[in-house]
């Protein structure tokens, strides 16, 4: 079974960027040294959520400070880019990494993300499909032309050219609308799934996903697809509980707030007056700890995602940096991880 790392990067109020950052960069050497296979970075823009704006900046910086980890985005929101800027620096990624790049690609989540880029919601089916393959035709084609709706690449040839034949590994979301993942099937892309969507329904995307593939005469198996969940190992059972309630408990606050926000953000209110506002709550804990993350003790977390193999899960995806965890929780959960569950899955 493979292992990867992943996060958001949240950014609470009590918390600085700089923070973060040498944070984050802390726990991917870490997850080298652990064994991880891959570390995967999400892109967001204008909030507290995901202080991932410039997701490819920060693997570049991760590239430098690494040597074996794979860095993958999960997902870049393609998009919102130029897609000829987005193909040359991937690819110089792809250089400077020596090849350890895989690239995920998706639509987003946040309206007011669209807005703030000037960019209309309702386009970003045919301007995702439209980038999809410009970012292969420029990574594979010399003399590169693209005459789309949205985009127009003029007899273009890429440099540098990426170091990964025929280019870095590519994965698409496919979270909430049939026509991404019909689009995924029928291009040959694999699938990546994310912390925000159920494990019984990302358990059967992923199914029909393996299904729609070996029809479509790819057959990507379902052992390749990264499966990531909100993850904390502890000690015990309470000790986990009392670590992550909280924190999860602000996912899911900040979450509820960014889909009542059509423009601006919430980068300069306070979660405190959201919270004293709202008409309804959120999803709670215990809904989150039992439908989107593997909490608990050594043996629990081994029995859950053994649960997960059973369906043919292979590839685990850990988000144990959320809601603003402490950095020393979040080595320490690693740690734990990487001791006593990973080799009784390997």
């Amino acid at each position: 079974m493979k292992f990867g790392f992943f996060t958001h990067m949240p950014w609470p109020e009590d918390r600085t960027p700089d923070q973060i950052i040498g944070e984050t960069t802390e726990q991917v050497q870490h997850a080298e040294e652990l064994g991880f296979c891959s570390a995967w970075l999400a892109e967001h823009h204008f909030t507290r959520y995901c202080m991932g704006s410039s997701t490819l900046v920060i693997a570049a910086n991760l590239a430098a400070r690494t040597k074996t980890i794979r860095l993958g985005t999960a997902v870049l929101v393609s998009p919102l880019h130029n897609p000829l800027r987005l193909a040359e620096d991937i690819a110089t990624l792809d250089l400077v990494s020596s090849g350890r790049v895989d690239v995920g690609f998706g639509r987003g989540s946040g309206g007011y993300e669209y807005h703030g880029y000037n960019v209309e919601r309702d386009e970003s089916q045919q301007r995702f499909r439209e980038s999809i393959r410009i970012l292969e035709g420029l990574w594979t084609t010399p003399d590169f032309t693209f005459n789309g709706e949205h985009y127009q690449v003029n007899q273009v040839n890429l440099v540098p050219p990426p170091v990964q034949k025929p280019h870095p590994p590519i994965y698409l979301a496919a979270t909430r609308t049939p026509e991404t993942l019909d689009f995924a099937v029928s291009t040959g892309h694999n699938l990546c799934i994310a912390v925000v969507q159920d494990t019984v329904a990302a358990l059967d995307l992923c199914q029909r996903f393996v299904d729609k593939s070996a029809e479509a005469g790819f057959a990507i198996p379902m052992a390749s697809i990264p499966f990531f969940r909100y993850c904390y190992v502890a000690e015990t059972e309470e000790q986990a509980i009392k670590d992550t309630k909280d924190k999860l408990n602000w996912v899911a606050d900040i979450m509820q707030w960014r889909n009542n926000i059509p423009v601006g953000s919430e980068l300069h209110l306070k979660m405190s007056d959201w919270r004293d506002s709202r008409t309804e709550l959120p999803a709670t804990f215990d809904y989150l700890n039992a439908n989107r993350a593997v909490i608990g003790t050594p043996d629990q977390c081994v029995a859950q995602i053994n649960e997960f193999r059973k369906i043919g899960i292979d590839y685990f995806g850990c988000n144990f940096d959320f809601g603003g965890m402490e950095h020393d929780k979040v080595v320490r959960s690693m740690d734990l991880f990487a001791s006593e569950v990973m080799p009784r899955l390997i």
